[in-house]
């Protein structure tokens, strides 16, 4: 790991890549290579871009690091702004550089200014040891005495090597169908991925893949992940030349924001790289989290196995039937409680009580202590969910504080679910969300917090900033702000981030929160595709899955096929318990057993796509670390013919190791070579079937 200046050419070097800017004869800085790493000496010079008409500039053609709007600029751009005196657009010429190690990490800043109003933009790329992901991001600087509008402030702007059209993958989904894997072939104009909710959303995802001839074991993939948990924007382009670019970043939608002389604004940090194959991508970016993303308290712990109880309880919370579940989530071996929606206020419903985070009397006579004791003498710890973030017109916090959501006085506000939104942009309303969940916290023990955000933004009226447009970005930083301060007072603090489901998955989340909820969709055939989405970029340990009861009456599944699938994130409970046989909570006991032992190789291991559906009639997934694999395959339903025949070839064990392969009470020692050359072949009868398939290393 590295960073070299030499007369203008800058060498960013990874484990195993290389990341090349030059300043050119105009002062810009452009891209020179990104991939594998070349000769020092061999990065010399920029392609002079010249005009080919009046119609093609050479703005328009530069393979640029940060490209301004301004002048004969026609393609999508990473920064905007209005000056003082109204000029909307921006002359960024090469002023300085710095290269900084701290804490093992080398950082270089290129600082661009737009001389004529005092204005200095940093572009930061971040290098740190054994990775070849990037972390990049800039600064904004007013050094005027006037103040600045921002329009567009990108993270980073990408340019690829190939001219020939690559795959952009990202995901076209929907609340309960969330990551459900799309490839688009960027042939000409743009792409555009991006949300205008408020959060990183369910639909799409801020994440850029793009791939040429790639697979999960080989091919040129370039990535990217933002760290930010509202409205984004992705810009994918190729154009006439066949050159691809991509610009990502806040969203530029209703977005602006008033930079003050003295002041200045970070763009969050897009973290990007190139590998060689999907599986080296995810698993790049799965170790990187682990290590640099996620709040440090846990990052390197094992989640717990926890137990839920909303889809057993739903509203119709009581201390009694709580402490009855609890009793049973102990006894099959949960080691957490998280009581769900319905204990707060008025909360019978979703119509009333959002805003009034004071227990429920009625349910809880003598509070949550009664409770809280059980759960704990059980073995476990406590959890609580809150929608801290919302209000529901019947509520005495809204009755009291009208103003406090956001609105317009002309216009009649919309409810989603019943509730509004709270602005966070006001210091009050934000002491308010901070104080509800601490005095709780203070007054019983609790180790645990889902914080859940069930609805986009309307109305977005916030008289209270000087320039409203900015409230999409100050409600985000908000909610991170209200996140460290949790931890930092209660450092054995977790916080799971909901969001209808998957409605805020992102490296920004994933910066302040410890895990997230994937989807509010427990189906678990519909739920490999969903997790499979999910690996491709983000950390497996912070995925949580539910084993529970039927999904509101879709398919049947029998108990092993809902632990295979659940078994492969995060697992956790959701089920009524107390319905269930004696026989049933013994399945569950055995299976939660079976995870803890596999937990750390899950949770921490490598891991590969061996199967999906839509290719292979099989869906295969494989965790490795240096003790053990673990294998789960699931099935949809098999045909007469041949859809009951199976050969999978492992991955990523020693190939002169010796393996004791277990399942179905069948065990057999094979070479390591042998597993992956040749492989397994299984054969299963029926419908939705699946396995568990323990790989253990001979010592």
């Amino acid at each position: 790991m590295k960073i070299i200046e030499n007369n203008g050419v800058f060498i960013l070097e990874t484990e195993n890549t290389h990341y090349c800017i030059a300043i050119n004869s105009e002062g810009t800085p452009e891209h020179l290579h990104w991939g594998r790493k070349c000769a020092d000496e061999d990065y010399r010079s920029v392609y002079k871009s010249h005009e080919r008409n009046s119609n093609h500039s050479a703005k328009d053609l530069g393979k640029t690091e940060y490209l301004p709007f301004g002048g004969t600029v026609y393609r999508p751009v990473a920064f905007k702004a209005t000056y003082p005196d109204r000029c909307r657009e921006a002359v960024l010429t090469y002023k300085d550089f710095n290269i900084s190690e701290v804490d093992g990490a080398f950082t270089l800043e290129l600082i661009l200014e737009d001389k004529p109003y005092k204005a200095e933009v940093s572009l930061f790329y971040k290098l740190r040891e054994n990775t070849d992901i990037i972390e990049r991001y800039a600064v904004i600087r007013n050094n005027s005495d006037r103040s600045i509008t921002l329009h567009k402030v990108a993270s980073g702007e990408f340019n690829l090597p190939s001219l020939r059209p690559y795959t952009s993958t990202n995901f076209n989904g929907s609340w309960g169908g969330e990551f459900r894997k799309v490839n688009s072939v960027v042939r000409n104009g743009a792409l555009t991925y991006e949300s205008t909710k408020g959060g990183s959303n369910h639909t799409v995802n801020p994440c850029f893949i793009l791939s040429e001839n790639a697979d999960e074991k080989k091919g040129d993939v370039f990535f990217g992940a933002l760290a930010w948990t509202g409205n984004f924007k992705t810009e994918i382009s190729r154009d006439f030349a066949g050159r691809t670019r991509v610009v990502i970043g806040i969203n530029d939608f209703d977005f602006s924001y008033t930079l003050h002389p003295g002041e200045e604004f970070t763009a969050p940090s897009v973290f990007c790289g190139y590998a060689n194959g999907f599986a080296e991508m995810s698993n790049a970016m799965n170790a990187f989290a682990i290590e640099y993303i996620l709040p440090k308290r846990y990052a390197k712990e094992p989640l717990p196995v926890l137990y839920n109880s909303w889809e057993a309880t739903g509203f119709n919370v009581t201390s009694a039937g709580q402490q009855k579940i609890a009793e049973l989530a102990a006894e099959i071996g949960c080691e957490l409680f998280v009581m769900d929606d319905g204990w707060f206020g008025s909360r019978l419903n979703d119509h009333a009580g959002l805003g009034d985070w004071n227990v429920n009397r009625f349910k809880f006579p003598r509070g949550l202590k009664p409770l809280i004791d059980k759960v704990k003498g059980l073995g476990m710890r406590f959890g609580l969910w809150f929608e801290p973030e919302m209000v529901n017109p019947n509520s005495n916090l809204f009755r009291a504080h009208p103003d406090w959501a956001y609105h317009y006085d002309t216009r009649k506000a919309s409810l989603l679910r019943h509730q509004l939104v709270l602005n966070l942009t006001r210091d009050d309303v934000k002491e308010f969300v901070f104080s509800c969940m601490d005095n709780m916290l203070c007054e019983y023990d609790i180790s645990y917090i889902k914080w859940d955000m069930n609805r986009a933004y309307s109305e977005t009226g916030a008289e209270n900033l000087e320039n409203p447009q900015e409230l999409w970005y100050r409600h985000v930083k908000a909610v991170y702000e209200i996140a460290d301060r949790l931890k930092a007072k209660h450092p054995d603090l977790q916080i799971e981030c909901c969001a209808s489901g998957g409605g805020r998955v992102d490296l920004g989340a994933l910066s302040h929160f410890d895990m997230v909820w994937t989807s509010d969709n427990t189906d678990p055939l519909d739920r490999l595709t969903i997790q499979q989405g999910f690996s491709l970029i983000y950390p497996i340990k912070c995925m949580r899955a539910w084993v529970t009861d039927t999904n509101r009456g879709s398919r049947p599944s029998d108990w092993d096929f809902r632990f295979n699938v659940t078994m492969q994130g995060s697992l956790s409970i959701g089920g009524d318990l107390t319905k269930y046989t004696k026989k049933e909570l013994k399945i569950h006991k055995d299976y939660i057993r079976l995870y803890k032992e596999i937990r750390n190789t899950v949770q921490f291991g490598r891991f590969y796509r061996l199967a999906n559906f839509e290719e292979d009639r099989l869906f295969a997934t494989q965790y490795v670390d240096d003790e053990q694999s673990v294998l789960f395959f699931c099935t949809k339903a098999n045909s007469f013919f041949n859809d009951n025949f199976h050969h999978i070839k492992l991955q990523g064990l020693d190939e002169n190791a010796k393996y004791t392969v277990s399942y179905d009470k069948t065990k057999e020692i094979y070479g390591g070579a042998y597993l992956m050359n040749v492989g397994l072949s299984f054969e299963t009868w029926g419908t939705l079937q699946s396995k568990i398939i323990r790989i253990i290393k001979n010592k």
